[in-house]
């Protein structure tokens, strides 16, 4: 199996913090739109390392295909080919009052933002002139001065995050890929996503191997008690935030405790963060992330992921874990 490590750096650091990652042996890095831009450290790793690279992910709804198919184009000549292009939708909330941007029929957004993206791409690589007209977004000009040169390995894949059945079936009707996010359970995964994933490529009329399915799981990795019981806190409370987001509760509805989720939600409001992180009781912790020394959570993200998907992106909690423990889990991954 092969394991993306997250880097988790400003752009400052991101040159040095690549390294590093790239030191223990992983097979890829990601970035996460949190608190610095998703593309720029990117940049910075795809000079300083030869790992391949990919947003995990960037917010689509806010940025226009044309800007997406620029970052995309230009980070997949600047790193030699290894660049990957994943998207997601976020929330209202967040859509709205972060991003200052309007909201409405997310799926069928994300359809035409990953479509008309691939298709920009794909002009630019056969030399000719977007052709897509959608609903939301019109891509039919392209003057010589504004066209980038083809890349000699093609355009770069445009995957798409996903959790309910909706998107998750978009994903297999327009994407290069599906990136499965961390709040989930292998139950949910074959109940819920590989059937809707199986419808969207049967609407399209494609094949499995047209989609990479590529899991990220929440990961809290140590050696001594004090390292594991940091990180175990920090994915508890991590398991707590994404439960009370009423978009996770399908993933609470399948394990059967779907009232978890309004019961979390209005502890969140009263600004309860303790209580809410002491209502994830072990179960719950378990079947959405992994815990313990690096062979166990190398053992484990197999068992999770047997059958399902060859590739994990780890999404370490507790603060980031000392290169030498990640170092281990990487190996152990990779015996695994």
């Amino acid at each position: 199996m092969r394991i993306d490590l997250r880097l988790d750096a400003a752009p400052v650091d991101a040159a040095r913090r690549a390294v590093e990652l790239a030191g223990t042996g992983a097979d890829g890095l990601f970035t996460f739109e949190g608190q610095h831009d998703v593309f720029l450290p990117l940049a910075l790793a795809a000079q300083a390392t030869s790992l391949p690279i990919m947003t995990n992910i960037a917010v689509a709804l806010p940025r226009s295909p044309l800007h997406l198919a620029h970052l995309a184009h230009d980070l997949h000549a600047l790193s030699g080919g290894r660049f990957t292009l994943g998207l997601g939708s976020q929330v209202k909330t967040h859509i709205e009052r972060r991003y200052g941007s309007p909201w409405s029929q997310p799926a069928k957004r994300m359809r035409e933002i990953v479509a008309a993206t691939r298709e920009i791409l794909a002009a630019w690589d056969e030399g000719r002139t977007p052709n897509f007209h959608g609903e939301f977004t019109r891509h039919d000009l392209m003057p010589p001065t504004f066209c980038p040169d083809p890349l000699p390995y093609g355009p770069p894949p445009v995957m798409m995050g996903a959790l309910g059945p909706v998107m998750t079936r978009t994903a297999g009707e327009v994407s290069d890929g599906l990136l499965v996010m961390p709040f989930n359970t292998r139950r949910h995964i074959e109940e819920r996503t590989l059937p809707a994933l199986r419808e969207g490529l049967e609407r399209a009329s494609r094949s499995a191997d047209e989609v990479a399915l590529l899991p990220e799981v929440i990961t809290a990795v140590g050696r001594t008690d004090e390292e594991l019981a940091s990180a175990v806190a920090g994915a508890r409370s991590l398991v707590a935030f994404y439960a009370s987001t009423p978009a996770y509760r399908p993933v609470l509805e399948v394990e059967g405790i779907a009232d978890l989720q309004p019961h979390l939600q209005t502890l969140m409001r009263e600004g309860k963060v303790d209580e809410m992180t002491a209502e994830i009781g072990d179960d719950l912790l378990d079947a959405i992330a992994v815990r313990g020394t690096p062979e166990e959570c190398a053992a484990r993200i197999t068992e999770r992921f047997d059958g399902i998907s060859d590739r994990v992106c780890a999404y370490f909690t507790g603060g980031p874990p000392s290169n030498e423990l990640v170092t281990e889990l990487v190996t152990a991954v990779h015996a695994a």
